[in-house]
């Protein structure tokens, strides 16, 4: 028998698994909106989308139609999101204008944060919550305490 890598190169680390209400509309946002390269797409007899795969910010997103009838729902089906997704880009501005002028929904504007990143929240229309990140500055973890205690005051 050949030895087999149990963790295959191309799927490092944690994987997120999108269910979504339409998976062909998912994969052509997820494009637009983020830059995403799709990698592969396995469409259902039904037309319903089985699988898919998306190479996104150095990780993989994969995707599939919602099934109701085997459990498998999407946050429209539920009623909303139980997770929300975050990955870091070069021009958080930027990014997030190109995410909201194809689809998506500002749910927290772009601004500074006090532990150093520059980000903004937006739900997409399949009912995902996404966090768009630029690192500004390095903060340490006392200057993150001490922020929080001010928050919280």
């Amino acid at each position: 028998m050949p030895n087999v890598n149990p963790t295959p190169p191309e799927y490092p680390g944690v994987l997120a698994y999108l269910y979504v209400h339409d998976g062909a509309a998912a994969l052509d946002f997820y494009t637009r909106a983020f830059g995403a390269t799709e990698r592969m797409r396995m469409p259902m007899p039904n037309g319903k989308l089985g699988h898919a795969e998306l190479d996104l910010a150095g990780g993989v997103v994969m995707l599939a139609d919602e099934m109701p009838e085997m459990d498998i729902k999407s946050p429209k089906t539920l009623g909303g999101a139980g997770l929300s997704l975050m990955f870091y880009v070069d021009d958080v501005d930027a990014a997030f204008d190109r995410a909201v002028k194809a689809g998506g929904t500002v749910l927290r504007p772009v601004e500074d944060q006090f532990y150093g990143d520059r980000s903004g929240q937006l739900l997409d229309p399949f009912g995902h919550t996404w966090t768009l990140a630029t690192h500004v500055r390095d903060v340490s973890e006392e200057e993150m305490a001490q922020a929080m205690e001010q928050m919280n005051g």
